[in-house]
């Protein structure tokens, strides 16, 4: 039965691996990356706080799309990269054969995803045997930006500039409601320059100095909206 045993989880990881293959000749082919997000990408662009603890709880593993420090080790689906891990691996895949109770998984949450902190192996092998959740102790980080599962790295320079266009103009604090989306590089500096010239025609029209907090709240009522 352990022979058995120890081919399964060998065949397991081959699988594994073969799916990681292709994977990478899909995204040679179509010019889209399969790699998983960074955190210190998303951190260092996102101008992300935290972390603040939440406790064990029970998370989708396809909300899982990033790695703090191995994110080179795992594709996007978190399929194993390098024959290297392979011992690894099978004996986290063993365990689940034999129903071994593992620790929870340890994840950051910024927005609606989650990176690995410690359990990538634990992630790869429940990906792999198609778990739907997977128990976590999660660390919450503050962010300004939703972020989503099918978040794009290409994605990111994006976001960077909505980040700066919110710490700018406070508009999540002045209109907690709002949702600006863009998709063209450069249009958060474009809409803080039609701000700046809807406050200067604001200020001629009522004869006044107007602060740039109600010029953001009135161009996004009046102009935006």
């Amino acid at each position: 039965m352990s022979e058995e045993l120890n081919q399964r989880v060998r065949s397991d990881f081959s699988r594994a691996r073969f799916k990681a293959f292709l994977n990478r000749v899909r995204s040679l082919v179509s010019g889209q990356p399969d790699t998983l997000l960074s955190y210190d990408d998303i951190k260092e662009k996102l101008h992300i706080g935290g972390p603040i603890y939440r406790g064990v709880k029970t998370v989708r593993v396809d909300q899982i799309v990033g790695s703090l420090n191995r994110y080179h080790e795992f594709d996007r689906a978190f399929l194993p990269m390098e024959d290297r891990i392979a011992n690894r691996w099978q004996s986290v895949d063993r365990a689940f054969y034999k129903d071994v109770s593992l620790p929870p998984v340890v994840l950051y949450k910024v927005g609606q995803v989650y990176f690995v902190v410690d359990g990538h192996h634990r992630v790869s092998v429940a990906r792999q045997q198609g778990q739907e959740f997977i128990e976590a102790e999660i660390r919450e980080c503050a962010t300004r930006v939703n972020i989503t599962p099918d978040l794009k790295p290409e994605d990111l320079q994006i976001l960077h500039e909505k980040v700066h266009f919110l710490e700018r103009t406070r508009l999540d604090d002045l209109r907690p409601e709002s949702r600006v989306r863009l998709t063209i590089p450069d249009g958060f500096d474009r809409m803080a320059e039609h701000i700046a010239v809807h406050r200067y025609f604001m200020g001629l029209d009522l004869k006044r100095d107007v602060a740039e907090e109600e010029a953001i709240a009135q161009w996004y009522d009046t102009v935006y909206l």
